[in-house]
């Protein structure tokens, strides 16, 4: 395999989105182990075999969607669409990948190995059939995020709450919602029913409104979990609460520029890209430790 070659195989991989993989630290954090040596290695242990995972996931997506992509106006700019990379070497690429990925979480895990294998399955499931299945679509497309979270748990061995599972499912949605609307918007519903059949099911005014309620879900959820007792008597102060300001301004600012800015298509490279919502999410994480760790 050439040195080109690689590069547009590691491109394809799509590092940029392996911010999402932020996920998996959650649990570190809310377990209060950010300072335990042995877990924080493990969970970005964890971080570096799900940026493989995903990368092997992408290149076979991008197989599989080869002739959509090439229709689509930004997709179609991708190395294999452009024809910059070739598809047998996307393959090879590709399985080298995902048999290392895994053999990394089996040495690291059984847990993690079964989260990942369950990743793997909800993808298979996603590409044979479910993604032109209305509302499966998103649930599959979400379901990545969760089983992000889950997967920084099962490697560090800690349990997550039952307040921070309904969190993270709910704005895995409202993410998987917004970049639906997006796509539906940046194609039209002619080109939009051309690219992907699901969209067909789908209208602007429909996902604002699944937008809504799940927006709603996320903010109350949030705030439960910050005033629960149980929460209160972890953590030794119910000062979490404090930190909802800065979800609330995270949630309205991504609507802002799903609305007004015709954003939402790709949450990495909003959060990349928009200041305000970047700074509202690292003043939010920076808060969450400060009062965790009990700082203050």
């Amino acid at each position: 395999m050439k040195a080109l070659d690689l590069y547009y195989v590691f491109k394809s991989m799509r590092p940029r989105q392996w911010i999402k993989n932020g996920f998996i630290l959650i649990p570190l954090v809310f377990a209060q182990k950010v300072f335990h040596v042995p877990s924080l290695l493990l969970s970005l242990e964890a971080v570096g075999v799900f940026c493989l995972l995903a990368g092997a996931v992408y290149l076979i997506n991008d197989m599989v969607d080869l002739n959509a992509d090439r229709e689509h106006p930004v997709k179609s700019n991708r190395p294999l669409a452009a024809g910059l990379i070739s598809p047998r070497t996307t393959k090879v690429a590709a399985a080298i990948i995902l048999f290392f990925s895994l053999l990394w979480a089996l040495f690291i895990g059984t847990g993690l190995f079964l989260v990942l294998m369950i990743y793997l399955g909800v993808q298979v499931s996603y590409n044979c059939g479910l993604k032109e299945r209305v509302i499966l679509d998103i649930f599959c497309v979400s379901s990545g995020f969760f089983l992000r979270v889950i997967a920084g748990a099962v490697a560090i061995h800690v349990a997550v709450s039952h307040w921070l599972i309904i969190c993270t499912i709910s704005i895995s949605m409202f993410l998987s919602l917004a970049k639906r609307r997006q796509e539906l918007t940046l194609l039209g519903q002619g080109d939009a029913e051309n690219h992907r059949k699901v969209l067909s099911e789908y209208s602007p005014y429909l996902l604002d409104q699944m937008i809504g309620v799940i927006t709603a879900t996320t903010l109350l959820s949030y705030m439960l979990y910050c005033i629960s007792p149980q929460i209160i008597a972890k953590f030794q102060t119910g000062h979490l609460i404090y930190t909802y300001p800065f979800v609330l301004y995270g949630i309205f600012r991504y609507l802002y520029l799903i609305h007004k800015k015709d954003q939402g298509d790709s949450p990495e490279n909003v959060l990349l890209t928009d200041l305000p919502l970047l700074a509202s999410v690292i003043l939010w994480g920076v808060s969450c430790i400060l009062i965790i760790y009990r700082v203050f």
